[in-house]
């Protein structure tokens, strides 16, 4: 483990309120339940605890339905945490017969957004978790539901890669213009001089794109987006990402990426700012 590493895991410190909500893969609500998450650093912040309570009804009043604590000395290698806090976490490797799933994090002052993308064992899309929670005690809001509106123009992005031998993460930069005619819309994607472009149909809360590699970004309340293949196939390298755009002029995104072994190679923090 590197001090960078916990350092910025010490950005997520606090009690946080919200909720976790389970989506379909399709976005559909299918359960709500608030919780109370609390990361607490003692002892020089050599040591964080770490207590998450679940509940049956939004006022936080009964007694939770769940209560679980665990305590933090060291972190897991699979798991990046970013300058702003931000991480990226999930299995070194993607096994037949077995549940896979990633986990990703954002932090932006008395707010944070979780999500979780889970693939059972025949490696189809089962199920999407999200969670929305806000610093306890402060006034911090929920963002208006993500619409592609919010997403057109061009975007120039601060790329910062991490690897999973926790050396220090790689900045690069790139650019991602998205237009939209009628139902269609078309991202273009400039790296080192060089672009690419993908077409896409926008089908309510989703934008579906073409192609070789087709995938789906879901548009999500909060701000917050999902893109992930709707079933993973061994011999084939994939990748899954959230998005939140947490200003509007700007969007993080976290990407996590896999070879065609379904080995994890390396993790994305994407910075974008709207011209």
């Amino acid at each position: 483990m590197t001090m960078a590493n916990w350092e910025n895991f010490l950005k997520n410190l606090g009690e946080w309120q919200g909720s976790f909500t389970r989506l379909s893969p399709q976005g559909e609500i299918l359960s709500n339940t608030p919780s109370i998450l609390t990361l607490e650093g003692l002892d020089d912040d050599k040591l964080v605890k770490f207590r998450l309570r679940r509940y049956d009804n939004p006022d936080y009043q009964d007694p939770p339905t769940q209560d679980y604590s665990q305590d933090y000395r060291s972190l897991g290698r699979q798991i990046i945490f970013f300058g702003t806090g931000a991480f990226s976490k999930g299995p070194w490797q993607l096994a037949p017969f077995s549940e896979f799933g990633a986990e990703f994090g954002f932090v932006d002052g008395d707010r944070r957004m979780r999500f979780v993308q889970l693939y059972d064992k025949g490696l189809s899309l089962a199920s999407l978790t999200f969670i929305r929670e806000f610093r306890r005690g402060s006034d911090a809001q929920e963002r208006p539901a993500l619409k592609v509106e919010q997403l057109l123009g061009t975007w120039q992005c601060q790329v910062y890669t991490g690897y999973p031998d926790w050396r220090e993460p790689e900045l690069s930069t790139m650019e991602i213009s998205l237009s939209q005619t009628g139902d269609s819309v078309e991202q273009r994607v400039t790296v080192q001089g060089q672009t690419s472009v993908m077409q896409g149909k926008v089908m309510g809360d989703q934008i579906h794109f073409l192609g070789p590699n087709p995938s789906k970004v879901l548009l999500l309340p909060d701000g917050a987006s999902s893109c992930t293949p709707d079933r993973l196939q061994l011999g084939q390298p994939f990748s899954g990402e959230v998005g939140w755009l947490v200003r509007p002029n700007e969007r993080q995104r976290l990407i996590r990426y896999y070879d065609n072994r379904g080995a994890w190679t390396h993790s994305a923090f994407v910075v974008e700012h709207r011209q």
